[in-house]
């Protein structure tokens, strides 16, 4: 399996939808991390565009991206763009993990 890192647009004028939903979003990726798909993900920070960074293990980059279509930050509209891109992690501490 590969890793893929996927990133999140979060759509303009989300914030108050985002707070409100995150509670469940945070529970369905903690149940993709259960599954050894989540291997790491969260938000952009305060000075970066609004967004996220979401690191999954699957078969497929085709795979990878249907995986976050059952997100509920995607469900309520809250993203705007989803692109994700093969990572060949090689060094560092988290390397040896994947």
């Amino acid at each position: 399996m590969a890793v893929f890192a996927i990133t999140y647009t979060y759509a303009a004028d989300s914030a108050a939808a985002r707070d409100e939903h995150r509670p469940a979003h945070r529970e369905y990726l903690d149940g993709l991390s259960g599954q050894g798909v989540n291997l790491c993900s969260g938000p952009f920070g305060p000075e970066e565009a609004p967004g996220a960074l979401l690191l999954f293990r699957a078969g497929s980059k085709e795979e990878a991206l249907a995986l976050t279509e059952k997100d509920p930050f995607r469900l309520q509209g809250l993203v705007s763009e989803v692109a994700a891109r093969e990572w060949a992690p090689v060094l560092g501490p988290l390397a040896e993990h994947f």
